[in-house]
């Protein structure tokens, strides 16, 4: 069973940081080379990775690992719909889930608010874990060592005790809110869907930030809470 954890831990490893090494891959899991090296031949005989630029010394996923990955993400998203659309008609703005990969988080479905007023962004555009409303509801299931952070604009929390006592207060509070963290122009309030180890994805409702006043940001953090709990309810 522990030769398998370790694969699957490599694995993971691998998808987020190819093309990976052995040496890095033993210091970020703190496991010896050798059981990385037996790790990385059981992974590219089974198909899920390949050696990045031809040589052996670095790796990387390869389309079984993404397909496997696609299909989950198909699930997610047919589970979601139904819980999104009730969010958007409820509030008559943006709704977006994401999901956590490494130190962002990946936009994978959007429902668009019918206003002419609206901020627009790309499937597949990521955002940082430390300076979004998705980012940081993620990032308060994590428990990770927070280091100094990059800043994006004026109100970006960047100091690692500041953002400590952020995360302290979405956990108590179900939701995660954004300042114009990442731009100043976007608000927006987001509730990490949670699985058995940790977040899976998050929900936002995202706006201008002119259309974000105080008591507006409160409701609406309550209205997303509530929805990525159904979506963590229907997800099993």
């Amino acid at each position: 069973m522990q030769n398998v954890i370790n694969a699957l831990r490599v694995l993971e490893e691998v998808a987020i940081r190819q093309p990976a090494g052995v040496g890095e891959l033993a210091r970020e899991l703190r496991l010896p080379k050798s059981t990385v090296q037996r790790s990385l031949k059981t992974l590219h005989e089974a198909g899920w990775i390949r050696p990045a630029g031809g040589t052996v010394t670095r790796w990387q996923v390869t389309s079984k690992a993404l397909q496997v990955g696609r299909r989950a993400e198909l699930g997610l998203r047919d589970a979601a719909m139904p819980v999104m659309e009730e969010l958007r008609q409820r509030t008559g703005e943006t709704i977006h889930l994401m999901v956590p990969e490494g130190d962002a988080v990946v936009l994978i479905e959007r429902l668009e608010t019918d206003k002419p007023l609206r901020i627009v962004l790309p499937l597949g555009i990521r955002l940082p874990l430390h300076a979004s409303a998705n980012g940081k509801a993620v990032l308060a299931h994590l428990g990770r060592p927070l280091a100094e952070l990059p800043s994006y604009t004026e109100t970006t929390i960047t100091d690692p005790a500041r953002l400590r006592a952020e995360l302290e207060a979405v956990h108590l509070r179900g939701y995660a809110d954004n300042r114009g963290e990442w731009r100043s122009d976007i608000a927006a309030v987001a509730a990490a869907v949670l699985g058995p180890d940790g977040p899976v994805a998050s929900l936002s409702i995202s706006m201008p930030a002119s259309r974000m006043p105080e008591e507006l940001r409160v409701e609406y953090g309550k209205l997303v809470t509530q929805a990525a709990r159904t979506l963590t309810d229907s997800l099993g």
